[in-house]
């Protein structure tokens, strides 16, 4: 009976190893090379700060006439394994597609250096009030190839530029914008009244890159005074960008079509999110001409081996924005 007992033990315990070890074990990178033209890119900012970027261009007879643009999330870069998959695949399907940084890529980085002092940003030391700037010269940029319709795609923290960009300059090149795995929900909670005295003096003293450790966190987090200061200082509408809470929301000074989707495995939202945010724009009375929900199935926050249904979602969608007669750009950027 003991070894029949500890046979089946050993069983369970194999059977449950067999089923963990493709989620734990390190999975190879299974990007394929794309079938399109591919070019690395840069922008530089009214305020001299670069940006690198990939444009995938489909072949010139079968280039749509809106250009898609891609606006990475926090800690991440336009190279980003999936982000290049998903742009291989709208390129397929007919759509130059541009992966683009901001001054906010990866951690941390070096923005630039003005008048000999080194400028750093990232995550940790980027100011995101301030890439609207970066992508104003993302859409002159693709303008500049041809194309006079532009569709703008934030992933995770990348939606609250493209929101924040678009609902300050209402940019009439800009077709469409799509929340990627962004944020819906204000957030919960005050503001910690320690930390925000202490960035506002480390920032008003000229040590904004001196760092703060969030507290309440499962594992050491930072950042820096002048990129939390940013943070808290946004305003009210565009905490609450949908109106879930509050009257006046900044989407109403949005007036393209919306399209929202997240996964349905483990993302940071979910389908009661979607209908939440689609129900606070439609009883605003400006705004969004129209907003679509949609959940990718099977999809976590990167969208990991999903990348062709990512973009066929994207795809679809900016096919109905396309005008009737849909000519072809002028200099498509093909090269």
């Amino acid at each position: 009976m003991r070894k029949l007992v500890a046979f089946a033990g050993g069983l369970v315990l194999a059977s449950t190893a067999f089923l963990l070890w493709p989620r734990l074990h390190p999975r190879p990178e299974n990007q394929r090379p794309g079938k399109s033209p591919e070019q690395i890119v840069f922008v530089r900012s009214k305020d001299d700060v670069v940006s690198a970027g990939a444009i995938y261009t489909p072949p010139r007879d079968s280039t749509k006439p809106i250009a898609l643009i891609w606006i990475h999330g926090w800690g991440v870069n336009f190279y980003y394994p999936t982000y290049v998959g998903i742009g291989r695949a709208l390129a397929e399907r007919g759509y130059a597609t541009i992966t683009a940084n901001t001054r906010m890529h990866d951690i941390g980085n070096v923005e630039k250096y003005s008048w000999g002092k080194r400028v750093r940003g990232g995550g940790y030391w980027g100011v995101a009030g301030e890439e609207v700037r970066d992508l104003a010269a993302w859409v002159d940029f693709a303008e500049g190839r041809g194309f006079k319709k532009i569709v703008l795609i934030g992933h995770s923290a990348g939606w609250a530029a493209v929101r924040l960009y678009q609902a300050e300059t209402q940019d009439e090149r800009v077709a469409g914008v799509v929340l990627a795995s962004g944020a819906v929900r204000p957030p919960t909670g005050a503001d910690d009244a320690q930390l925000v005295a202490q960035a506002t003096r480390l920032v008003s003293e000229g040590a904004g890159d001196d760092l703060l450790r969030l507290p309440n966190r499962s594992f050491p987090s930072y950042v820096s005074a002048a990129t939390f200061l940013d943070t808290v200082k946004s305003p009210p509408e565009f905490k609450d960008f949908f109106g879930i809470q509050i009257a006046h929301p900044a989407v109403t000074r949005v007036r393209c079509p919306i399209l929202a989707f997240f996964g349905t495995n483990g993302d940071v939202g979910t389908e009661a999110d979607l209908k939440l945010l689609k129900s606070s724009v439609e009883r605003q009375s400006t705004g969004p001409k129209r907003v679509d929900i949609i959940m990718i199935q099977n999809a976590e926050h990167m969208y990991t081996g999903q990348e062709s249904q990512v973009a066929q979602t994207i795809a679809q969608w900016v096919e109905t924005l396309l005008p009737k007669e849909a000519g072809k750009p002028s200099g498509s950027g093909t090269q």
